[in-house]
């Protein structure tokens, strides 16, 4: 049967092979393995049971040792992960290497294109495809993704629109909840919708899953389209931080589930519940970013080691959020926020680029891996399509997003010094987008106590499909049509810093001068206390004393002098930038300028933006009695009449109050009489 088979396999291997040795030899290896596992076969067949139990050994032959073994158990579960991860990474660089395609279709609506073509061939081939499952999307995937956002936020811009963001993730969060949440009840009382089975509580913790918008989804789509840093910085910091909303509300309502009444003191305890898991998670994430910075002071020995305690602290950190049921996105947020700027200061130029791409790397294949499993469980999942719902979901979402959106604008441009125009509005409403998380928070949902949840599994992945795939493709070619601002990608010069923080600097003695301590003075207060108190703990004793910049500099030329010194007194020039000649010695020699590398560059560039200005000089205060009047305000002369009264007031008390001054002019008369005798004596006249 195998005869003609072998025999082509032979000849085409013949023919390839010119050498009749090596034919022979490379025969022998491959057939070895399998005359070998004949052998055994056929020694563990003539070693069988007789009939009255014992063994009977027929042949007596020994059982040769395998040279080839199949083993995949044991190796099944780390081999699946890094195919998986193979074939994520594959796709993305053939996204990236197709530009015509990557400039329409975001790269997370290729991705589960990918994962739904995966899990129907793997559903086809008669396997269960693997499900996104909760605990690996939450514990495994969605931890690198936020800490490379937190660590690498953005914090200027940040804290100037800590307000708008605040406003659109608390309030704009609990307007979609109870909108979308009310309107599903009241559609459902309806006989047309035939939705009968549908409580309040349930139309309440559906709501509350799709609202919220996903991290994941908007970085995704947003550093596609290079949207503008306010833009960018609104919507993702929306996203950040509506988790602790999400959360409680998710649990609070998963409480109620059974009760029949609501009372007045589980409002309150709810409204503490927030506070506690917002605030809490803050608190945990600014711990373990302190002993972050902390343990990085004490690594000058041990370079290696150095990006290690970023990454395990800053999990950490996430994993204790989620033991006391706290919110880890905004533990995570806090404590790469947090440690950032110590770690930055005590590690090495080395680790400091090790960390980037590492985080870079790691939170771009989970992101990967979560669009592919997300379009792979879209395979698998158990649905129940309910037409009529499915349609009410998505439409009420994007309802409540615009009027969320307009209402919270009309409100905060009061207060806002750059007003969000319409076409700002209109970005920030249609890039609210839904992605894993509220899957993975259908997917929580208990069978028994929430009965439609197939149908609530099928809606929420509606809405992930419409908000990624219908509103990302659009919102490049809408960004290009309403002409908006894109995001720079230039670098941001020295020179630009420098203004940047004479201008903070300016703006905060602007608030001291005028009695109003707005942000720019409190944030000056607290870059004094950093400096004064916080660096002396957290950053190494001889780089909080020593400039950063005199210390880089004395081993960049130790650096040169040991160059120098192996080449013999010679150094790199550049031959077609001369120098000018001196004017002392005409027949000098012609010197170049050294080329450095880009990380030097980087390091030098991160030491002076570092060492641009001392915050800590001592200002004098300034009051408002002392300032000099303005000459062309209506009331300066009755202001300069006022000072002068004042200051005869004050030299008249002087003179009533001091009892010595008639023997002081006295004594000043006798020493200097000459000038007293010189003046004219004014006769004296008499009255007739």
């Amino acid at each position: 049967m195998t005869c003609p088979v072998l025999t082509r396999v032979i000849g085409g291997i013949r023919g390839c092979i010119r050498c009749r040795w090596s034919f022979w030899l490379l025969l022998f290896i491959f057939l070895f393995p399998l005359i070998l596992g004949e052998t055994s076969a056929q020694g563990d067949h003539n070693l069988q049971t007789g009939t009255d139990g014992t063994s009977i050994n027929s042949n007596h032959t020994k059982r040769s040792f395998p040279v080839l073994h199949l083993r995949y158990k044991y190796v099944q579960l780390p081999f699946e992960i890094s195919l998986w991860i193979l074939l994520a990474s594959l796709m993305k660089l053939g996204f990236h290497l197709l530009p015509g395609l990557s400039s329409v279709v975001p790269e997370s609506c290729l991705l589960i294109v990918v994962g739904l073509l995966v899990g129907g061939l793997i559903k086809v081939g008669g396997d269960k495809p693997p499900m996104l499952d909760s605990e690996l999307f939450f514990l495994c995937l969605l931890p690198p993704i936020i800490l490379d956002a937190g660590y690498f936020l953005p914090i200027r811009p940040f804290t100037e629109n800590i307000g708008t963001i605040l406003m659109f993730a608390v309030v704009g969060t609990l307007w979609n909840v109870f909108f979308i949440g009310g309107m599903l009840y009241g559609l459902a009382q309806l006989d047309a919708s035939r939705l009968g089975g549908l409580d309040l509580l349930a139309c309440l913790i559906f709501s509350s899953i799709v609202s919220a918008v996903d991290p994941v989804a908007v970085l995704a789509v947003f550093e596609e389209i290079k949207i503008n840093e306010l833009l960018h910085v609104l919507v993702f910091g929306e996203s950040l931080l509506n988790d602790a909303v999400t959360v409680v509300l998710y649990h609070l309502f998963e409480e109620y589930v059974g009760m029949t009444s609501v009372s007045a003191l589980d409002v309150f305890l709810a409204v503490i519940c927030f506070l506690v898991v917002s605030l809490g998670g803050v608190l945990v994430g600014t711990t373990y970013g302190i002993l972050a910075a902390l343990t990085s002071r004490f690594t000058a020995t041990l370079r290696v080691i150095e990006p290690l305690f970023v990454f395990v602290y800053s999990y950490m950190a996430y994993l204790s959020a989620e033991v006391f049921n706290l919110s880890g996105i905004m533990s995570l947020i806090a404590c790469g926020v947090v440690m950032r700027p110590y770690v930055e200061a005590n590690i090495s130029h080395k680790s400091f680029i090790t960390i980037k791409y590492f985080l870079k790397m790691w939170s771009s294949v989970s992101e990967t891996l979560i669009f592919i499993f997300l379009g792979v469980s879209t395979v698998v999942g158990p649905h129940s399509w309910n037409l009529t719902f499915v349609t009410i979901s998505v439409v009420l979402c994007l309802i409540s997003r615009v009027l969320g959106v307009i209402g919270l604008t009309y409100i905060i441009n009061k207060f806002r010094v750059v007003k969000l125009t319409a076409t700002d509005q209109f970005i920030l409403a249609f890039g609210g987008l839904r992605g894993a998380i509220a899957f993975s928070l259908g997917y929580l949902l208990k069978q028994e106590h929430f009965p439609m949840k197939n149908m609530f599994l099928t809606s929420i992945i509606v809405i992930i499909f419409f908000t990624v795939f219908v509103q990302g493709i659009t919102i490049r070619p809408l960004v290009d049509l309403l002409a908006v601002k894109r995001k720079q990608e230039s670098k941001q010069s020295i020179n630009e810093e420098i203004h940047t923080q004479v201008m903070g600097n300016l703006l905060a003695g602007i608030d001291s001068v005028c009695g109003c301590y707005g942000h720019h003075h409190w944030k000056y207060k607290l870059c004094r206390f950093n400096k004064r108190y916080v660096k002396r703990c957290l950053i190494v004793e001889e780089r909080s004393r020593e400039p950063q910049l005199l210390a880089f500099y004395n081993k960049m030329e130790l650096r040169q002098a040991i160059e120098m010194m192996e080449t013999g007194g010679e150094t790199k020039q550049l031959p077609a930038v001369p120098s000018t000649e001196s004017l002392q010695s005409p027949a000098s020699e012609q010197t170049g300028v050294p080329q450095i590398s880009r990380e030097l560059e980087a390091e030098i560039r991160r030491i002076v933006r570092g060492n641009l200005k001392k915050t800590g000089q001592k200002l004098y205060p300034y009051r408002r009695p002392t300032l000099v009047g303005n000459p062309f305000e209506d009331d300066f002369q009755d202001q300069l009449r006022e000072k002068q009264r004042a200051k005869v007031g004050r030299r008249m008390s002087a003179f009533l109050t001091d009892q010595d001054f008639p023997s002081r002019t006295i004594a000043r008369i006798s020493v200097v009489p000459q000038a007293h005798s010189s003046r004219p004596t004014i006769p004296a006249t008499q009255k007739d």
